[in-house]
């Protein structure tokens, strides 16, 4: 049975607001408290495009409530999913894309068959187009920071096919140069929303770095 959503954009305008403003806010949290006001911070700052990993505790439950609390004015996803059957639960929550961790054929094929964009997690070339032959609509290219920008420039030579997100180390300092080796939009967890804010409910900082980070992606676009 497929899964049903509340949300009304189709597929391929999904796919084009993770690529606008360009930047996927990555929250990892030990808590599922303050997430709402999290979620609220980054709109503030100019981000819109959050995913909310399923280690987070009450990770379906947070879906919940944020996309019900912020509407369209936000894109949710739903991250670390590693069975199909989590990811139907997460989308009935109102998750709008799902995000793994690494390869996971079962799970690309449930969402590329019932119209769910997917980004799957890859580190090498082979992983890489495994995952866009099984049906994804972006690598996440992860860990980002050990692999660098070069990486997907070469990576990209041969692959132009491929939509990259690159994710774990990305930074607005290097947003650009991200951007510039081909990457489709950017994932920032820590570096965006670390723990310390969370524990410190340090929303004026949250928003403060959201605005950072759309600042980097839009100079370097303008730049390009």
């Amino acid at each position: 049975m497929a899964p049903h959503s509340p949300q009304l954009m189709n597929k391929a305008e999904i796919i084009a607001r993770i690529q606008e403003p360009g930047i996927v806010a990555i929250i990892r949290a030990d808590s599922s408290e303050q997430l709402l006001e999290a979620s609220k911070a980054l709109l503030e700052g100019g981000v819109t495009t959050m995913e909310i990993t399923m280690t987070t505790p009450n990770a379906l439950q947070v879906i919940y409530e944020v996309t019900q609390a912020l509407g369209d004015k936000i894109l949710m996803g739903v991250g670390t999913v590693l069975e199909p059957h989590t990811a139907e639960e997460a989308v009935n929550a109102g998750a709008q894309f799902v995000v793994t961790p690494a390869f996971r054929p079962a799970v690309i094929e449930f969402c590329h068959r019932n119209e769910i964009p997917i980004a799957s997690g890859a580190m090498t070339p082979t992983e890489a187009l495994f995952t866009h032959e099984a049906g994804a609509d972006f690598v996440k290219l992860f860990p980002a920071d050990n692999l660098g920008p070069g990486f997907i420039r070469n990576l990209l030579a041969p692959l132009p096919m491929l939509k990259i997100i690159p994710t774990g180390g990305v930074t607005p300092a290097n947003a650009a140069e991200f951007l510039a080796a081909g990457s489709v939009a950017l994932g920032a967890g820590s570096s965006l929303v670390s723990k310390e804010i969370l524990k410190n409910a340090d929303w004026q900082k949250l928003t403060a770095h959201a605005a950072e980070f759309v600042a980097a992606v839009n100079k370097a676009r303008n730049l390009s």
